[in-house]
This record gives structure tokens, C-alpha cells and sequence, in this order.
């Protein structure tokens, strides 16, 4: 894709990875529109970047998402990119009381919203990239978010078919593929050992520029290429 001067929309955009491709997207002189669900997060992000745009929307809500797109196609019928970025992480136990509830927030988020946006913003004429954030768990699953793995696993899959049914387009289509990270997914604390997003995001523009659709960084490349052998004991190291 090319870094500078598009129109980008990215879900969830004003925290953890989102928060670090809007930063790094307006650095690339890039027009950033960001969404999420807490208005007064979004303003404290464009209050720090005065050129961010900002919408608040529920991705989980297929109403929310509908009335994002219509926003977009009515103010801003220019934006070419769609970052599916949004998710969240509940760590629990299938014995849980609340476990359905938890994992119905998780597909609802991490599943629905991406192909349900993408099929409504491939209506946009200019539209030339779609970004999916997926997983290094997405091939090697952490028994403690099973959900979460299963819809990382769900979204890779999704994204690799979408890449060939758009080959002859001229939409490009882009996975993303973090390992655990110093954010707050999850909750608070749980990834402050991990890599900074800062050191991941400069890892990927770097594949960004040199054309690469897959984009990894740390132990979510070993994951991106492992075999069945290697699977099974990345699987057993992460679940002893």
C-alpha cells in the first residue's frame, strides 16, 4: 500500500495497536479517522493530534455499524482505507457462569464487526486497502482465552479467502499479526512484560514498505510459518 496521503479508518484507533497506527499513520501524512466506543478517549487523542477525526460507535452493534459506514460514505466518501482493528480479550474458563456472555462480546467484536465493515466499506468506490488485525494466537491457541484465540483463528482464515476473492480488484488486503504486547488488552497489567507497541508498529511499516501482506514481528513470525510438529510444542510450552 502506499504510507502517505490516504484516508484511513481505524476501529478502536484511540488505544493499544490502534492508538500506535494512528500516531504512526499521521507521522506518514495520512488523514486518520478513529471510532470507539468511549467519547471522552477520543477526545484525549484529538486533543494530542488536532487532525484526527473522531466517531463514536460500538462495532458490537450491527445498527452502530451500519450508521458508521453511512457517516463515512456522507463526510468522508474519500477514505480508501479500512483498519479492522478492534477486539477484546476475556480471559475465563468455559465452567464460568458468565462464559457464553463473554464469549458472545468477544465474536460479536472480533468477528462480526470485520466482515460485517468490510463488506459494507468495499461499497466505496475509492476503497484500495483493507488492514485485518489478527494474532500470533491465531495459529497456536493460549488455553486461558480460548474465545479470543478462536476468533483470531476465525479472522485469519477470513482474511486469506478475502485476499483471493479480491485478487483482480483493485483492493488490497493486509494482515496484521501482533504477538502479546504492552497494552491493555486483556486487562490492566497483564501484558506489561511484553514488547512495547511502539517497536511493533516500526517493525511492520517497515514490511509495509518493502510490500509484504503479511506483517509479523517477535514470536508471532515463528507462529506465522510453524509446522504441525512445531505447533504442537509452541502449544504445550504456552499451556503446560
Amino acid at each position: 500500500m502506499n504510507l502517505s496521503n490516504n484516508k484511513i479508518l481505524i476501529t478502536g484507533g484511540a488505544t493499544g495497536i490502534g492508538l500506535g497506527l494512528t500516531e504512526r499513520f499521521i507521522r506518514e501524512n495520512n488523514t486518520v479517522i478513529i471510532c470507539g466506543r468511549r467519547e471522552a478517549v477520543l477526545n484525549q487523542v484529538a486533543a494530542k493530534y488536532p487532525t484526527v477525526i473522531t466517531k463514536v460507535c460500538d462495532v458490537s452493534s450491527e445498527a452502530d455499524r451500519v450508521e458508521l459506514f453511512n457517516w463515512v460514505a456522507t463526510n468522508h466518501p474519500d477514505t480508501n482505507v479500512l483498519v479492522n482493528n478492534a477486539g477484546i480479550q476475556n480471559w475465563m474458563n468455559i465452567a464460568d457462569d458468565d462464559f457464553y456472555t463473554k464469549a458472545s462480546e468477544e465474536i460479536a467484536i472480533n468477528i462480526a464487526a470485520p466482515i460485517h465493515l468490510t463488506n459494507l466499506f468495499l461499497k466505496l468506490k475509492g476503497l484500495t486497502t483493507i488492514m485485518n488485525v489478527t494474532s500470533g494466537l491465531a495459529f497456536v491457541p493460549f488455553s486461558k482465552i480460548p474465545v479470543y484465540c478462536a476468533t483470531k483463528a476465525f479472522l485469519r482464515s477470513f482474511t486469506l479467502s478475502l485476499r483471493h476473492q479480491l485478487k483482480a480488484t483493485n483492493t488490497e488486503v493486509i494482515e496484521i499479526i501482533p504477538p502479546a504486547l504492552n497494552t491493555d488488552l486483556g486487562g490492566k497489567g497483564i501484558h506489561d512484560a511484553h514488547p512495547a507497541v511502539s517497536d511493533f508498529i516500526e517493525s511492520i511499516f517497515e514490511q509495509l514498505a518493502a510490500g509484504k501482506t503479511e506483517l509479523t514481528f517477535g514470536t508471532s513470525e515463528g507462529r506465522a510459518v510453524a509446522n504441525n510438529e512445531s505447533i504442537a510444542e509452541y502449544f504445550n510450552r504456552m499451556n503446560p
